[in-house]
């Protein structure tokens, strides 16, 4: 790096100056040269992409391509421009008289645009094409697009335009069918880290493996970002940057305590927690920043243990890898996707909060609390006394022979009741509750017997009530909605199903049956069209009330001292209402 100029950043002073030198735009590369070496040029070009990829250097690099002469002078454009002739000096140094480069965000109104029009007709003076680069295109007024437009759809054949914008919605569908459209993509982080690394060389800088991949993360997906970070930590560490300084001059946390941080929240260590929160915010780290990175290491998780194989990925330090295989193997799928949930909640209140750190402080405390918290499965598994799926299997009941002996000689009176219409909620809940239900193997011999709920079944109400009682939320919609009984006798069902019906349940039915019962029951299809569902009795028996309703003189009387009223709904009356 010589001394004998000003300084230009890195950013300038690596700015593409050919196709070759773009990074990560391989389609954008490929579909130009091919245009420019077959002649099947398009008279106007829309860059689009996010900040710092490439749009208006890509802009400069087709000027110059259209307009190259070369050494020995080329007769057409080329897609190597050489860089030494006339026309690509002139236009690398902004001085060229036909090529117009253009900021609509400053020059946003119908007179620039009529002025650029009125240049368009005049061949060019020494080039081979008039090139015209608006860059933030999508700042030009609404009067401005409409000027523009005629002149777009049929420019003179000396003349080409290219634009250059980061939001292409707010551009005219018009203006859009009128270019070739082009989007240049976020370089990957592993790309970045590449390019970073090489330009580090160039200019003689000692900067750590570790430290050229936080550039590469905090880029965002923007060479040009990514190359101001990198002179500014090339500055900040004097020539030597190392892993920390770069933390440092980015605000973030360190990699390894966020992994702690993680672990301690996730094992209900609140104290620790906040600690390490306490230690990372005196370091100097950004609460918020604190906050993502802990949402990107839940995501990351999250893919580590649905593919393991992206732990192995290049870039990945063995230290973390070694921490996230070990939280992978501690925590379940359900805790981690509610760990994303309650961070990106947190994330987002800490944001708006008057005081940032103390909101981070409570989002961590509420998810340190809910990671103690049941799954909603598990939760559901625990009502009905059965162990979760994280659980280990808990041994049977010593004593298992004698109550079902005993069972067998006197059932008890009130183990029928769930079966019949009056079986109340009261007996259903202190069955599920009682010990002996809580393993599932032992309602089998219970049922064999005629003591457990279910055992006799009358009608398909009773089916209905049993699979409500045993959580089969699948198979009693399926009764209640999509079932017309034909024949009922017990052991044998007959039904007709809906034709709309997208998972037949009738082998299902007669195994839970069997199982439930302990008797073996035949379900059969039949074509014959059978009583109305469940649904549509209630729905009848439902309509007939309100017919009575209506009839009644007190009703009567209402509606007619209110026109417009309707009758919503009916409720059973209470008579320990009515009597006070």
């Amino acid at each position: 790096m010589g001394d004998d100029g000003p300084y230009r950043v890195l950013a300038r002073k690596y700015r593409p100056t050919n196709f070759s030198d773009l990074i990560g735009q391989e389609a954008l590369v490929r579909t130009v040269t091919n245009a420019i070496r077959t002649g099947r040029l398009a008279h106007a070009f829309l860059f689009t992409g996010v900040r710092g990829v490439g749009k208006t250097s890509t802009a400069r690099i087709l000027a110059r391509a259209l307009n190259c002469t070369g050494i020995e002078g080329n007769d057409g454009p080329t897609a190597e421009p050489c860089g030494v002739c006339e026309h690509c000096l002139a236009i690398a140094e902004d001085r060229h008289v036909d090529v117009i480069e253009m900021d609509a965000a400053s020059r946003t109104g119908v007179d620039d645009i009529r002025e650029l029009i009125d240049g368009v007709r005049y061949r060019p003076t020494s080039a081979r094409y008039k090139v015209y680069i608006v860059d933030e295109v999508h700042m030009l007024s609404k009067q401005a697009f409409n000027a523009l437009l005629k002149t777009l759809e049929e420019p003179p054949p000396h003349a080409k335009f290219i634009f250059a914008t980061t939001e292409v919605r707010r551009l005219p569908v018009t203006v859009l069918s009128r270019c070739q459209r082009f989007d240049l993509r976020r370089v990957d982080a592993a790309t970045l880290a590449a390019h970073f690394e090489a330009v580090a060389e160039k200019e003689n800088a000692d900067i750590a493996p570790g430290a050229i991949r936080l550039i590469a993360r905090a880029a965002d997906g923007s060479v040009r970002d990514g190359l101001s970070l990198l002179d500014q930590a090339i500055a900040h560490g004097a020539g030597a940057v190392g892993e920390t300084e770069v933390r440092d001059m980015l605000g973030l946390a360190d990699r390894e305590r966020v992994f702690e941080l993680f672990a301690a929240v996730m094992k209900g260590e609140i104290a620790s927690a906040l600690d390490l929160l306490g230690e990372q915010y005196r370091a100097g780290a950004d609460p918020i920043a604190v906050l993502e990175d802990m949402l990107e290491l839940t995501h990351w998780l999250t893919r580590v243990k649905l593919v393991p194989a992206v732990a192995d990925e290049p870039g990945i330090a063995e230290i973390e890898r070694r921490q996230g295989q070990e939280l992978t193997a501690e925590l379940a799928m359900p805790e981690l996707t509610r760990a994303w949930q309650m961070l990106l909640k947190g994330l987002s209140e800490a944001r708006s909060a008057p005081h940032t750190l103390m909101a981070v402080e409570m989002a961590l405390v509420r998810l340190a609390y809910a990671a103690d918290l049941p799954s909603p499965a598990d939760a559901l598994r625990a009502l009905d006394g059965a162990p979760s799926k994280s659980a280990p299997p808990q041994p049977p009941a010593p004593p298992p022979p004698a109550p079902a002996e005993q069972t067998s000689a006197t059932p008890p009176p009130t183990a029928q009741e769930p079966a019949g219409e009056s079986g109340g909620g009261q007996t259903a809940l202190a069955e599920e509750r009682a010990p002996e239900q809580a393993a599932p193997e032992e309602q089998q011999p219970e049922a064999r017997t005629g003591g457990a709920p279910g055992a006799d079944i009358t009608c398909l109400e009773d089916i209905v009530a049993l699979a409500g009682q045993h959580r089969e939320v699948d198979l009693r919609h399926w009764l209640v909605f999509d079932v017309h009984l034909v024949r009922f006798s017990p052991g044998h069902i007959e039904l007709r199903q809906n034709e709309i019906v997208l998972k037949p349940m009738a082998g299902e039915l007669g195994e839970k049956l069997q199982a439930w019962t302990g008797r073996r029951w035949m379900v059969a299809l039949s074509e014959e069209p059978g009583e109305p569902t469940l649904e549509e009795r209630a729905a009848a028996k439902v309509a007939a009330k309100l017919r009575a309703a209506e009839d009644d003189p007190l009703v009567r009387q209402v509606l007619k001292i209110f026109p417009d009223a309707q009758i919503s709904g009916l409720r059973e009356s209470d008579e320990s209402d009515d009597n006070g």
